[in-house]
């Protein structure tokens, strides 16, 4: 770990609940790594005082901070410009205080989403080229949009989004307006409980993903996916959860003979290491983390 000094520039998080995150772990890691003079520290804040910290950036000339929920879809209001896809898709996940050409920070705070941009440079790493894709995407919430957009922007052909008939549908569908709109990928959004639509999808898909929370605690024992005659074998297959590891739809999709299976390991790590390169303008080696971080 890290040697505090007079010198160490700081990284925050800002979330409510946060406790829990393993955001602090992995970034010091890499600026430890990295021989970074810099640590990340948890804050819990949420809507109510989420003015002042970011505020704070400016006044304790941090590098930035990471934001999670509540704060991803708000803290927009407070900062001085938003990175195109952050913009498209509403949410934000990573401040950064910007740095003049000396290397100093400015005060000039702009937002990302590296989400999405976690999710699709996993894939990468991988040796997939998604470029003109189809995709099957189940999934309104923030990691969803963030991967709808990112994946439209970066060259998905056909994106088809399924969920619920809940609150969040209707976010589905200005999701797939805007993609429509502001991109050359061809959008739909579908009701989930159409599984005979669901089914001929996926069938003609080249890359699924279910961004819901299904497969986690407590829904470990749960898939949105009825049974193995959905996959095809040469269907690349993701899930973002990353605990539990294998999930039941990827243990369903192995079972239909899947060879490309991946959890939300690589979106975890890849949206951390983004994010840490905007703050320090350094890469960190992606196979000293993998190992580290058990991957």
């Amino acid at each position: 770990m890290p040697n505090i000094t007079g010198h160490t520039e700081l990284v925050g998080l800002m979330a409510y609940p946060i406790r829990h995150s393993q955001s602090p772990m992995t970034h010091n890691l890499a600026y430890d790594k990295n021989g970074d003079d810099v640590i990340q520290l948890a804050f819990e804040v949420d809507n109510s005082t989420l003015e002042s910290a970011v505020e704070s950036i400016r006044a304790l000339k941090m590098l930035g901070s990471n934001i999670s929920m509540p704060n991803k879809t708000v803290v927009h209001k407070y900062l001085d410009d938003v990175d195109e896809a952050a913009k498209l898709c509403g949410a934000i996940n990573t401040v950064v205080n910007e740095r003049d050409e000396n290397g100093a920070v400015t005060g000039h705070l702009k937002g990302y989403n590296t989400d999405g941009m976690g999710y699709w440079q996993a894939i990468k790493e991988e040796g997939i080229d998604f470029k003109g894709m189809k995709m099957v995407l189940i999934g309104t919430g923030g990691a969803a949009t963030a991967i709808a957009v990112r994946g439209a922007l970066d060259g998905i052909g056909q994106l088809d989004i399924f969920n619920i008939k809940d609150k969040s549908y209707s976010r589905g569908e200005e999701i797939v307006d805007i993609i429509n709109k502001n991109t050359g990928c061809k959008a739909e959004m579908h009701d989930l409980a159409d599984l005979a639509l669901l089914k001929e999808k996926m069938q003609a898909a080249d890359i699924f993903c279910d961004a819901t929370g299904v497969g986690m605690h407590p829904l470990e024992d749960l898939s949105n996916i009825p049974d193995t005659s959905y996959f095809r074998k040469d269907l690349i297959v993701t899930d973002t959860v990353y605990a539990p590891r294998e999930t039941v739809m990827m243990k369903q999709a192995k079972e239909a003979g899947c060879e490309r299976v991946y959890n939300g390991m690589g979106m975890m790590l890849f949206q951390a290491l983004i994010a840490i390169e905007l703050y320090t303008g350094k890469k960190t080696p992606v196979d000293y983390m993998k190992e580290k971080l058990g991957i």
